[in-house]
């Protein structure tokens, strides 16, 4: 309860930019790191991520294309945990790092656009059905956190789904990413270009719901999301490759 309370001031403080004196900045960084731990204590597996550097990524790939987006080792399946000493040795040699959540361990990620996710959210609350953690990434997407499908030992046991989502294909799904193993999303406090970031609006501390008790509502949001951007779309005033 006291764990649940200090989360719930945190996300109504307000929030600070990198500039500032040395004590909001402190300030700043105890705060992050106090979210970020209380992720870990929820049993988030936790990995250092890219950060933004001026217009591009901290891994100074030429044209990375997801800068500030993606894990910072090649290895962070291996390495994402949440052994609270190992996360606060990270945050504090690497205090401008972003953090990603290894998924299909403990908690299964629905990422939808956040028009959609908004809508979702509205009718599960009316209709008294139990929402996980929630989190906003600016401008567009929305993070439902649910219960894992699990990985069990044999693998005809476990569930596909054509919704599945890894790294590698996030193109491929752009209404409803289903994150489950070998995938991962970035978890708050991350910053991304531009000044936007990701943010819980439904903290970690909430019990993690059965994927299914969503996906109805979630899919059914997409689709229509998906059908008002279609209506919404100019049509050519010409055939294409005229």
């Amino acid at each position: 309860m006291e764990r649940k309370s200090r989360f719930s001031q945190w996300l109504r403080r307000p929030r600070s930019g990198a500039g500032g004196d040395t004590g909001t900045g402190a300030a700043t960084a105890a705060a992050r790191e106090e979210l970020l731990l209380a992720a870990a204590a929820a049993g988030f597996p936790l990995a250092p991520a890219a950060h933004p550097s001026g217009y591009g990524c901290s891994c100074e790939r030429i044209g990375c294309p997801t800068p500030g987006r993606h894990p910072v080792s090649f290895a962070w399946q291996t390495l994402a945990t949440t052994d609270a000493e190992k996360v606060t040795k990270w945050l504090r040699g690497q205090p401008e790092a972003n953090f990603v959540t290894a998924t299909g361990i403990v908690h299964d990620v629905l990422d939808v656009p956040a028009d959609a996710g908004r809508q979702a959210l509205d009718r599960l609350t009316k209709a008294g059905v139990d929402v996980g953690p929630v989190a906003t990434v600016a401008p567009d997407r929305m993070l439902f956190f649910t219960a894992t499908r699990g990985t069990p030992d044999d693998e005809d046991e476990w569930w596909p789904c054509e919704l599945d989502c890894h790294p590698e294909t996030m193109d491929e799904h752009p209404g409803l990413r289903w994150h489950c193993r070998g995938s991962y999303v970035l978890l708050p406090p991350s910053l991304l270009p531009g000044d936007e970031g990701v943010a819980w609006l439904l903290g970690p501390e909430r019990q993690l719901p059965d994927p299914l008790t969503l996906l109805e509502t979630l899919t059914d949001a997409c689709a229509q999301y998906a059908g008002e951007r279609q209506d919404h779309e100019p049509a050519h005033p010409w055939p294409i490759g005229r």
